[in-house]
């Protein structure tokens, strides 16, 4: 049968794999491998789904998150995110934006990050988006024209965040126009309820992740009194209604020993958690701190932790700092994202508070070829060591040298804090992590194709 579906449209490649998700034995996941195999024109992707069927022959523990995907969802939100995650996106889109890149002379992001409201309840100490005004807030045609101009590019999935993103009247409007694309929403949860749920129901390509510090002790004492359980309690009516959702954590000084415990985790997947998503304190928002930040040791800490996770756990890990060795280094400056702030404002990264441009004067593709973001990315490229990929904390001479740009400017009042009155702060934090991070990169990463490509171009 696959080999006669060789000339097959990319419809029915999806009405195929759409038929098969009933089933999430490995006979058929190893199927849905070989179908999605027609799809991607380049060889890259085509590897990587191989390689994706041998960790399902070998029963890997990260294959337990598209098994869960086709045994609990909600037919509607199972359907969704097979068509449009794993098809628009993953399969078809890559063959778009390697035809918007010939077209333009470089490679589009995979994602964007779109904060469309400021507007929140809760006032977290040290949240990275405290500062910008709370008034601020994008509109629904603002929302759907950089959304259209992503699909141009061959993009169909979108990060939303904020503030808190199902304060934004009409969001929902945004998610059923763009029924072709994927949404993670960050959220804090404590605006989820039954109806919300009918709604998530009714949409199907929504992927709530909820914000936590730990445990309710924890979670609390940043996000207020309660909060703890109102995000449980939003677990428990997702997971009965058979929706997928993850959690998302902040690192920081105060909890490494949560993040690093296997029962913190294993109390997740019993909420019914699928994927976790890891940020490491940045000292910029609200009153920003170095003191929270996570001690180098506890940043290698939870990098070697995570490695032992994704042998042993059925969930899905995102390190946004300690998966450089997987992603090549930093994603921003439209590497692979970039973000919008409620004011319109193109940043390069949401924890990098300036700009040149906004979506107000500029088009997004104009933008990701300003000089900004063009040697933001030339800059990535000179960064050795994988481990260290950040151009604020890893970095921190390239940020200010970035921010002290023609043309950018911050994008709210005390942004340029972590590049001014925290600078040698910073120096001192990306120098002593170094003393950990170079010896693990020389040692465990030996054989990184990083490594083997630029020792051949060195001879």
């Amino acid at each position: 049968m696959i080999q006669s579906l060789k000339n097959y449209t990319k419809e029915k490649v999806l009405s195929y794999l759409l038929s098969m998700a009933t089933s999430s034995s490995d006979e058929t996941l190893i199927k849905m491998t070989h179908l999605m195999e027609l799809i991607p024109k380049k060889d890259y992707y085509k590897e990587r789904i191989r390689w994706v069927r041998g960790l399902i022959r070998d029963k890997h523990p990260a294959i337990a998150f598209p098994r869960r995907i086709l045994a609990e969802l909600h037919p509607n939100q199972r359907d969704k995110w097979i068509s449009n995650l794993a098809v628009n996106h993953l399969l078809n889109g890559t063959n778009k934006r390697k035809e918007w890149a010939d077209r333009n002379g470089f490679y589009p992001p995979s994602t964007v990050v779109i904060s469309p409201t400021m507007r929140c309840n809760l006032s977290c100490y040290g949240c990275y988006a405290g500062d910008y005004q709370k008034s601020l807030e994008l509109s629904l045609d603002e929302i759907d024209s950089v959304l259209t101009q992503m699909k141009e590019m061959g993009v169909y999935f979108a990060v939303i965040s904020g503030g808190e993103p199902f304060y934004m009247d009409g969001i929902f409007e945004i998610f059923r126009k763009h029924s072709d694309m994927a949404f993670l929403v960050f959220t804090h949860g404590g605006l989820i309820d039954e109806r919300m749920v009918e709604h998530l129901i009714e949409v199907g390509n929504v992927m709530p992740a909820f914000s936590l510090e730990g445990y309710e002790k924890e979670t609390d004492e940043r996000r207020g009194a309660g909060h703890f359980k109102k995000v449980m309690h939003a677990m428990d009516l997702l997971k009965g209604a058979g929706l997928s959702f993850c959690g998302s954590f902040t690192h920081s000084r105060r909890n490494t020993d949560i993040i690093t415990d296997p029962g913190y985790i294993d109390m997740l997947l019993a909420k019914g958690v699928f994927a976790l998503w890891l940020f490491s304190y940045v000292p910029v928002g609200r009153k920003p701190d170095t003191e929270l930040m996570p001690l180098p040791e506890q940043r290698d800490l939870l990098r070697r932790t995570v490695v032992d996770y994704r042998a042993t756990k059925p969930m899905l890990f995102v390190d946004f700092w300690n998966d450089g060795p997987m992603i090549s280094g930093c994603l921003a400056g439209g590497r692979k994202y970039f973000h919008i702030n409620a004011n319109g404002d193109i940043e390069p990264c949401v924890f990098c508070h300036f700009a040149v441009d906004n979506i107000r004067t500029t088009s997004i593709r104009d933008a990701l070829a300003s000089p900004l973001f063009r040697k933001i990315r030339a800059r990535q490229g000179e960064h050795d060591n994988l481990l260290r990929p950040c151009m604020l904390i890893d970095h921190p001479d390239a940020g200010r040298e970035l921010f002290a740009s023609e043309g950018a400017y911050p994008t709210h009042e005390g942004a340029e804090e972590i590049f001014t009155g925290l600078a040698d702060r910073m120096d001192d934090y990306s120098g002593a992590y170094a003393e950990l991070a170079d010896p693990a990169w020389d040692v465990e990463f030996k054989d990184h194709p990083v490594k083997r490509r630029r020792s051949g171009s060195r001879r």
